[in-house]
């Protein structure tokens, strides 16, 4: 590798801090802003506060002792420092308690007043059922008697849940005397203890008054 190639001298780095700015080879700054100093101006020293984005230019000499002493927070007392420092961890930014609302009237002030309704082709936004009218509450439904031991055992013995309704009762029962009643099986009776036991157990379901 040729390290005397012109290639080199066209290569830009960045410039680093301590270096100073040049326009053309020469110091971009004048003097030194230092009292009574006369050497040139090549670095940067911030202001302070209030005076964000402005700097003074100093030489070597003067912008190392100035950076010695710098304090951005020189003339503020302690609960001001505090308070600075607590509020820079949100940047500045202003903030509300959990849980509590802005006033209405400030809300009111700075939120347009919506005059449309939401789109909700699913109806997911709705209280009640599909088809219903939004913002309307469900009826509710009536509660169910609770069930007695001997209930659930007869609706067990129907091979039905402890929600069967007087539809679902009926259509069992049928279907279950259809299916072991004697005519149904050829004149067979070995199934006449089933068939007490579903007649039963009808009985039972309809004393309760669930059929």
């Amino acid at each position: 590798m040729d390290l005397n190639s012109p290639l080199f001298d066209s290569i830009r780095i960045k410039r680093t801090c301590d270096e100073p700015k040049l326009r053309d080879g020469k110091p971009a700054e004048g003097t030194c802003e230092a009292a009574g100093c006369t050497h040139a101006g090549l670095y940067r020293a911030p202001k302070g506060r209030r005076a964000e984005g402005q700097y003074w230019h100093f030489c070597i000499d003067h912008v190392r002792a100035y950076n010695a002493t710098y304090n951005y927070f020189d003339g503020m007392n302690d609960d001001a420092v505090q308070a600075y420092q607590k509020d820079a961890v949100i940047g500045h930014r202003p903030t509300w308690a959990m849980g509590v609302n802005r006033p209405a009237g400030a809300k009111a002030a700075t939120e347009p007043t919506r005059d449309w309704a939401y789109v909700d082709p699913l109806g997911v936004l709705r209280t009640e059922g599909v088809g219903g009218t939004r913002g309307r509450a469900k009826a509710p439904e009536p509660a169910r008697p609770k069930l007695s031991a001997t209930v659930r055992k007869a609706l067990d013995v129907m091979g039905l849940e402890d929600g069967a309704d007087t539809a679902a009762i009926k259509a069992q029962y049928k279907a279950l005397v259809k299916r072991f009643h004697p005519d149904a099986n050829g004149g067979d009776r070995s199934f006449e203890e089933r068939l007490r036991d579903i007649i039963r157990a009808h009985d039972v379901l309809r004393a309760a008054g669930l059929c």
